[in-house]
């Protein structure tokens, strides 16, 4: 009886025992599936891109005997990647270790980690785009049309603030600059159009191209003689095209009927030819933009055509083709006033009284912001 009851005992510890290692067991295997898991989903995260827009690049040049190593440490301080030592684990498991070329790359931050390491391997060499707007500025502090100005674009492109400064202070080389006052900015010289370039473009580069087709157009539209015949030089009438554009022109290129550009052309050549001042609000809305001060009608600059006759002392945005075309043949007409109504539609009147009805009927919220 001892001896079957001391069986059992050791067959129920037996079954126990067996419970119990298989128990430890499972969740081993549970706690081992769940590391497998979590770090297969960490791993894939870690491949996925630092950013959303495509259209930021960063400029990266990989230089010859650059190791697996150097390229993840490079990349990770320029912000392309989220984890070095995941990109050198994609590497080798890609089989691409030893692959990478060198050279100069556009890399965007909305690029995955199996897309940058495919566009290295190529190691074809990297063409993008610029484009410049009509109307935009080389810097602007406002919200709404900072993303258009010259610097943020070539920012946006993966150059760095130094190499921009370097670049928009040069002094260039073309016949585009014949009368430009010494000591003048490149302010109205960066052509709107879109550029294409090769990855190890240069911000000089760059602007010198947009200064070449700028040039090409005042060629093929013999801008200087026809400048000229109104009494401006090149300087000028460039100066007096980027009001245009600014003051008849929805931002950035979307441009109003070609004959508004050509009225406010006509109401600008009088207003010079009779000693008036221009009274172009976007002039000192210009001035107080780039220096950073409140906009206000009475602001005391050279730039307040509201203040000084004759015209402000250089551009104060890229004229586009339209706007360059009126200051060259304006229309032929005895307005001396205009203004942008509330419904974006611009009203000329030859008389104070005419120009004050439409203010009245016109422009009751434009009217008032300064």
């Amino acid at each position: 009886m001892l001896d079957a009851l001391h069986n059992a005992s050791i067959k129920i510890k037996s079954f126990f025992d067996r419970k119990t290692i298989l128990f430890i067991v499972g969740i081993l295997i549970t706690i081992i599936l769940s590391i497998i898991c979590t770090s297969i989903f960490w791993y894939q995260a870690q491949l996925s891109p630092v950013g959303t827009d495509i259209s930021q690049l960063e400029k990266i040049t990989i230089v010859s005997g650059s190791n697996p190593e150097q390229i993840a440490k490079q990349l990770k301080n320029q912000s392309l990647i989220r984890n070095s030592t995941v990109f050198r684990i994609y590497l080798r498991l890609s089989g691409n270790n030893n692959k990478l070329q060198a050279g100069t790359y556009r890399l965007s931050p909305a690029e995955t980690v199996p897309q940058i390491v495919d566009h290295l391997v190529s190691g074809s060499v990297d063409q993008f785009s610029i484009t410049f707007y009509p109307g935009a500025t080389l810097t602007d502090k406002t919200d709404s049309k900072k993303k258009y100005d010259v610097t943020t674009i070539l920012k946006n492109a993966g150059y760095s603030d130094q190499e921009i400064a370097n670049a928009l202070s040069k002094t260039y080389d073309s016949p585009l600059f014949v009368d430009k006052p010494a000591g003048a900015d490149l302010e109205g010289y960066v052509y709107g159009q879109t550029y294409n370039f090769n990855s190890g473009a240069t911000v000089e580069n760059i602007l010198q191209k947009a200064f070449d087709e700028f040039y090409s157009v005042v060629q093929k539209n013999n801008l200087v003689e026809k400048f000229r015949s109104h009494g401006l030089s090149l300087y000028q009438g460039i100066t007096l095209a980027s009001i245009v554009q600014r003051e008849i022109n929805s931002p950035f290129g979307e441009s109003q009927p070609t004959t508004d550009q050509k009225q406010a052309a006509q109401v600008f050549y009088s207003r010079l030819e009779i000693g008036m001042a221009l009274g172009s609000d976007v002039t000192y809305q210009y001035i107080a933009d780039k220096t950073g001060v409140a906009r206000d009608v009475n602001l005391d600059s050279p730039y307040n055509t509201r203040r000084y006759t004759g015209l402000p002392p250089g551009p104060i945005a890229a004229p586009g083709l339209l706007a360059l075309l009126a200051v060259s043949e304006p229309a032929n007409t005895n307005y001396l006033y205009f203004l942008s109504g509330d419904d974006n539609i611009t009203y000329f009147a030859s008389t104070n009284a005419e120009h004050e009805a439409n203010i009245a009927n016109h422009c009751n919220i434009k009217c008032a912001t300064p």
